[in-house]
């Protein structure tokens, strides 16, 4: 299962950082719920990706450090292409369910002023 979650993890900043928005309903399930956002289901992330590269154009995500345990992944990462700051980083805990992620949640050292 160790390499099932972390593919899941790894597919989903692929997508990210591709743009490619529409790879939310394959990666997540369609009762994905995250608990920053507070909302449920696909296209909460598709709206999501969207907001954030119209706020940040350039921005990529890097994953510094990644961390699987059953069905669980934590991943530290640095978003890059954020104006004005010195790379923010990011924590995410990830449920996996079939191969898909079915929760989040998540810190950030983003500021969203810009």
């Amino acid at each position: 299962m160790t390499d099932e979650v972390r593919a899941a993890a790894r597919r989903m900043y692929e997508a990210f950082n591709a743009r490619d928005h529409a790879a939310a309903a394959e990666i997540f399930t369609a009762d994905f719920y995250s608990h920053p956002l507070g909302t449920t289901g696909t296209e909460s992330i598709t709206r999501a990706w969207e907001q954030f590269h119209e706020a940040f154009p350039d921005a990529r995500v890097v994953v510094e450090d990644m961390i699987v345990e059953g069905d669980t992944v934590a991943v530290r990462t640095s978003v890059h292409g954020v104006p004005g700051q010195e790379p923010p980083t990011m924590l995410e805990i990830f449920r996996v369910r079939d191969g898909r992620i079915a929760e989040l949640w998540g810190l950030s050292s983003l500021r969203r002023d810009s």
